[in-house]
């Protein structure tokens, strides 16, 4: 029996240049995204140009000479760096003959692709529902062509309604959906206070070693894998840390450079883990060429999510060596951060240490009696702090423990 291995779609990139960022960087990145679907990016086009050409993106001539090299150099499908509309698709289509996939719809395949929970599958078919809604008037032909490839995988995209009124239904249907997963998610980050269990969000670049990370740390078995958004879903697991705190780890999506803010948006339920985080750790893979896009791309995100004034810790991976610690750079604050290889568990200590450390910063230790009276501070404490011993006596409610420092002023009378 001879077994056939399906051949992988060569692709030419497009790219415009307008000043706005970094393009070399942006088509590396585009590269990897297209791997990651299962797409050879053979040859690169850049178009330097002030602002797009509303009906071809890049200018009808720059597009007769793309033209000249799709026939040349055997190319399968278009990339462009950039989100089209749906007449830049169109016009591109008819004059190249080619299926174009534009960043956006790249990003959505491989989200399909990878996800696996509920959460994530609604969250998916509802983006790339939003994304086709306004492009089926005149883009039926390229969608058609597309056949079973690029921007038709997903739960219930092998349907892809033509009707418009029917989508929208299913839209709404989805909100809904998405809107019960939310609440679910709620009720456990509130239970999770309760608790009194610190959260730490894992946040990052897509393909830095979160997920290797959070593996080391806990003897997790979350997907290793070097692709971009190997991992989509939301992962918790705990950790105990040296001083005895046990802390909740979050492994949440990767970012990726330029995402759009509706793809951000469609993402706001899983993403939200970070800005409900006691502290955020910030992977970043020290070896990459892309290390100050990876440090753009991540404050840039958090900014989008407002996580407010929740501390953040630069987490350095990949660590391997001591020429991996020169390309740290300059600027960041030696207690800012942490140098670690979560391949070799170099720096996984200091990093626990660390993590210790700062969380002992927002909780203050308490030994309280409370009076029977004062039931509800009890409660504050269930529910914001953490109690260690509880013992009802004559005088009231003997409670050790630990509160925030903003809620410290409320046992201050209470203190024995």
């Amino acid at each position: 029996m001879y077994e056939t291995q399906q051949k992988r779609p060569r692709a030419l990139a497009v790219a415009l240049d307008s000043g706005e960022y970094d393009v070399e960087n942006s088509l590396c990145e585009l590269s990897d995204l297209a791997d990651t679907a299962g797409i050879d990016v053979v040859l690169k086009v850049v178009q330097r140009k002030e602002g797009a050409d509303n009906a071809t993106f890049v200018g009808k001539g720059k597009l007769e000479e793309i033209r000249q090299l799709i026939e040349n150099e055997q190319i399968d499908i278009l990339l462009f760096d950039d989100e089209l509309s749906p007449v830049q698709i169109r016009n591109i289509e008819e004059l190249t003959g080619l299926a174009s996939v534009d960043r956006t719809m790249l990003i959505l395949d491989i989200f399909a692709m990878h996800a696996k929970t509920r959460e994530g599958e609604v969250q998916v078919e509802l983006a790339q529902h939003r994304y086709r809604l306004p492009r089926l008037m005149g883009a039926g032909k390229a969608m058609s062509r597309l056949g079973g490839g690029i921007g038709t995988r997903g739960p219930g995209e092998s349907k892809l309604e033509s009707d418009r009124r029917h989508i929208q239904r299913r839209i709404q249907f989805l909100q809904s959906d998405l809107k019960k997963i939310e609440n679910h998610r709620e009720l456990t980050r509130k239970n999770r206070l309760k608790t009194g269990i610190p959260t730490v969000a894992i946040v990052g670049y897509t393909n830095v070693g979160k997920s290797t990370l959070l593996n080391r740390l806990t003897g997790a078995q979350v997907l290793v894998e070097n692709k971009l958004f190997a991992t989509l879903d939301p992962t918790a697991r705990k950790l105990a840390l040296p001083d005895g705190t046990t802390i909740l780890l979050v492994d949440t999506v990767g970012f990726v450079s330029r995402l759009p803010h509706h793809l951000v948006k469609a993402f706001q339920s899983t993403l939200r883990e970070s800005a409900y985080a006691d502290l955020i750790l910030q992977v970043c893979d020290v070896q990459s060429d892309q290390l100050p896009l990876q440090l753009e791309t991540t404050k840039a995100t958090l900014d989008a999510l407002d996580i407010g004034d929740t501390e953040i810790l630069t987490v350095f991976n990949k660590c391997d060596n001591t020429e991996c610690m020169q390309r740290i750079p300059a600027g960041v604050q030696r207690d800012k951060y942490v140098a670690v290889s979560a391949k070799t568990g170099f720096g996984l200590e200091q990093l626990c240490a660390r993590i210790a450390d700062i969380l002992r910063r927002d909780y203050l230790p308490i030994d309280v009696v409370l009076p029977f009276s004062q039931g509800q501070l009890e409660t504050v404490l269930r529910d914001y702090g953490q109690i260690t011993s509880l013992d009802y006596t004559a005088d009231g409610v003997h409670i050790t423990g630990r509160c925030r420092q903003e809620h410290a002023h409320l046992f201050a009378p209470y203190q024995k």
